[in-house]
């Protein structure tokens, strides 16, 4: 039987900490990819990956899951992926269609958040689709990176980013639809009472 995962209201956690490091590096990382230092914008990419597994693990490990915790992963997620979707895209390496596709997913599941307020309920969990759909975007990200050189490296990194970046794309539209279906269900059992 799994444990159930208590959620404190702790902040000065050591993930936490990671977790705003995180953050803190978003704009590092936006500068350096508009800068053409790709080299260092894959190193800072690396860390906040290993950042952003470490968060998780040892709030879990230590029993320091937190809601701020729950907060700051996502945020930060999502602030890496458009940090990166425009950066590539203002370089030409990515089509400004793809960045659509993915910010406008963001921008619709956004309106779910006053929907959902009115039945007395907040954003839904993150599930393993929409996980695994991140996990799949921050590999293809700085594989695109490392496919601008000319070399076998680039040659090589090159079909492995865009099959990373479809499947990313893919999954990412699909944990949607998933996550509207549930907030129609919490609609659908939750009716507003009257006033």
């Amino acid at each position: 039987m799994a444990r159930q995962e208590q959620v404190s209201d702790r902040v000065l956690t050591l993930p936490n900490a990671l977790s705003l490091l995180r953050l803190v590096l978003v704009p590092v990382f936006f500068w350096l990819i508009l800068s053409k230092r790709d080299g260092a914008a894959l190193v800072v990419l690396m860390v906040s990956g290993a950042s952003d597994y470490f968060d998780g693990a040892l709030a879990r490990r230590w029993g320091q899951v937190s809601r701020v915790g729950q907060l700051l992963d996502p945020l930060a997620d999502r602030l890496y992926i458009f940090s990166t979707l425009l950066g590539l895209a203002l370089r030409g390496i990515l089509p400004w269609w793809i960045v659509g596709l993915l910010v406008g997913r963001d921008v619709l599941l956004t309106f779910t958040i006053p929907v959902l307020a009115r039945v007395g309920y907040g954003p839904l969990p993150v599930q393993f689709l929409g996980k695994a759909a991140t996990f799949n975007l921050l590999y293809a990200f700085p594989l695109l990176l490392l496919a601008q050189g000319n070399n076998w490296a680039a040659d090589l990194a090159r079909p492995t980013a865009w099959a990373f970046a479809w499947w990313g794309i893919a999954l990412y539209w699909w944990a949607a639809w998933l996550y509207l279906r549930q907030v129609a269900a919490v609609v659908r059992d939750n009716p507003r009472p009257a006033t």
